[in-house]
């Protein structure tokens, strides 16, 4: 290969990380300092719903012994409930089909 050639493909691969380089910044100084957090696709509760714990989880207690209101939705997914201590998650539940 002659010695031209090589230094024009030399530049064109310092140019073309140079380009990839500059792009990655502007990119990243775009997204600003944290990028906002998405909210869930699927949510399935809400505050103020009614749900019911499977009756695996409390054996000997009747249905309405198990059903309870939701008061928050939590960032992780999981729901506090009123008049019942903890965080819960969607598996605790039965499933309203």
């Amino acid at each position: 290969m002659k010695k031209s050639t090589r230094r024009l493909l030399g530049g064109l691969a310092i140019a073309a990380g140079a380009v990839g380089a500059a792009a990655a910044y502007l990119k990243a100084r775009n997204m600003g300092i944290a990028p906002k957090p998405q909210k869930p696709d699927h949510v399935w509760a809400r505050p103020g719903m009614i749900v019911t714990f499977r009756a695996e989880l409390m054996p000997g207690r009747d249905r309405d012994e198990r059903t309870f209101r939701v008061k928050e939705l939590l960032p992780s997914g999981r729901i506090s409930l009123q008049d019942f201590e903890g965080e819960h998650t969607e598996t605790e539940f039965e499933h309203i089909g």
